[in-house]
């Protein structure tokens, strides 16, 4: 099914600038964050956006700017009103939403774990041979995180012991991004330039356990969903979001194309088991209910089986 929602959607035009990343809040149901850039990325400043959505649509709370471009945002998991961008002149940013200026601290290092208080980088972790486009901590495994690069690999690492466990040969291809199953510690699902989805169980990453094909340009991110332990969802430069049920023989239960240029943003809300955000090149931010997550599980599957 292309481009069908189960409810309204709500959008967002933000004039010059481009989106690239999008967060639910953890903590606030209806508040996303959004980083964003001029020029595509290539050029000027960059805006975090702060958004809250009610029955007229989307509204801007906050917005800070940044003197280059903003590539990816994440909140705080002990605080509801802290975020940190990262950039394109290689800086993270901590940001407070209940401030109207900030940020709060800028840290010049280009790290994987630091420490607000702290003020430098805790551990440096060398390993890749290409940049590193994506990290995510293990939802399971204390101090356990996973990283993708262009060097074709998926690495899982220790914090603890600042070294490399596993690496997997995920694709002849970067590797865009990677997320962590919810639901299985051992499972792990990675997308790439080669326009494919895979997925990795770290006991035997001989073969991935499953692969999802459709979109046709690179994937550049991947959620998988907090509600549904085999439904995951993925954005593209093809400028479509899709949704998978990789459990299924014919596994592509949605195809969204509500987007006209390079979809990079893309989060299922903690809070809600049917809601969707994503952000585009083409200057919209928008949240939505698509149809595959509006019905009940078990109608799910078999409207994937039986759709056409």
């Amino acid at each position: 099914m292309n481009g069908a929602h189960g409810g309204s959607v709500r959008s967002l035009r933000v004039p010059g600038r481009h989106g690239y990343a999008a967060e639910f809040s953890p903590y606030l149901p209806g508040r996303l964050a959004c980083a964003a850039a001029q020029h595509y990325g290539i050029a000027g400043c960059g805006t975090l956006l702060i958004l809250d959505q009610n029955e007229s649509g989307l509204n801007i709370f906050r917005s800070f700017d940044w003197s280059d471009g903003l590539f990816d945002v994440t909140w705080s998991e002990n605080n509801e009103h802290v975020l940190v961008t990262c950039s394109g002149d290689g800086s993270l940013q901590l940001w407070d939403t209940a401030k109207a200026t900030g940020p709060l601290q800028v840290y010049k290092e280009h790290t994987q774990e630091w420490d607000p208080t702290v003020g430098k980088s805790l551990c440096t972790f060398r390993g890749h041979e290409s940049v590193i486009y994506s990290t995510i901590w293990s939802p399971h495994i204390p101090g356990c995180f996973a990283s993708t690069s262009g060097d074709h690999t998926l690495r899982i690492w220790d914090a603890k012991t600042a070294g490399v466990r596993i690496v997997v040969p995920a694709h002849q291809a970067e590797i865009l991004t990677c997320d962590w199953c919810k639901y299985n510690e051992n499972l792990l699902v990675t997308g790439a330039v080669d326009c494919s989805l895979r997925g990795w169980d770290l006991r035997n990453i001989r073969q991935p356990v499953f692969e999802l094909l459709g979109h046709t340009y690179a994937i550049r991110r991947v959620k998988f969903s907090p509600f549904h332990a085999s439904v995951l969802a993925s954005c593209s430069y093809d400028f479509t979001v899709r949704f998978w049920n990789f459990s299924k023989p014919d596994p592509l239960l949605e195809t969204v194309d509500h987007h006209t240029e390079f979809t990079c943003g893309l989060d299922l809300s903690l809070q809600s088991p049917t809601q969707v955000a994503d952000c585009a090149w083409d200057e919209t931010i928008k949240i939505y209910d698509p149809v595959c997550l509006t019905v009940p599980a078990q109608d799910t599957l078999l409207w994937s089986d039986t759709k056409s």
